[in-house]
């Protein structure tokens, strides 16, 4: 990857951090050749702090780092974009962003989902969908069959808001024989992308 940090006087360049789950912007820093190189090393964000003139990595004092997921230049070679995950508040008035925004998708199927594989891998004794990971690919299935059958049924009638909870439902245990198939939605949307229509 070849930046070009002589394009300023300073030989910074701006560094755009982004969430690399729920693409958000969580801030701008500016790093350069010595940064560049130790984020790409460390998988941290590091950047080059103007004000106190030397070399920090976003997290070092409040223990909020950047894990580095992947890295990307734009068309001049003159701006970094850092796709990362913050391990807690990014801002250093404790903000989510440096923008004031909430860090969160705005794909809340696949906020859902992250939380349903965060059960499997750490159960909770009181959880639901724990209690249903404990029962195995069988319980899952059939639970899949029958809210299939629950929302065929309501559809016959005319209870928008019961058609709307069963979907629900068949939704939600969907994501579950997901998880426990080991396969992402993404993964299904993008099977049903390449159907030609």
């Amino acid at each position: 990857m070849k930046i070009n940090f002589e394009k300023y006087a300073d030989g910074l360049v701006p560094a755009i951090v982004q969430d690399a789950k729920t693409q958000k912007v969580l801030m701008l820093g500016f790093m350069n050749r010595a940064a560049f190189e130790q984020t790409e090393t460390t998988r941290k964000a590091v950047f080059f702090s103007r004000s106190r003139q030397k070399l920090w990595t976003k997290g070092e004092t409040s223990g909020n780092f950047l894990d580095v997921k992947e890295i990307l230049l734009d068309c001049d070679a003159d701006t970094i974009l850092i796709k990362a995950r913050p391990s807690g508040a990014v801002c250093h008035t404790g903000t989510d962003t440096c923008f004031n925004e909430k860090n969160e998708t705005e794909n809340f199927l696949s906020e859902l989902e992250e939380k349903i594989q965060a059960r499997k891998l750490e159960p909770k004794e009181n959880s639901y969908t724990s209690k249903l990971f404990a029962k195995g690919i069988n319980k899952i299935a059939q639970k899949v069959g029958e809210e299939a059958v629950e929302l065929i049924i309501e559809a016959k009638d005319n209870n928008e808001e019961s058609f709307k909870n069963e979907a629900a439902d068949l939704l939600y245990h969907l994501l579950v024989l997901f998880a426990e198939k080991e396969v992402e939605l993404k993964d299904v949307l993008e099977t049903l992308k390449k159907r030609k229509r």
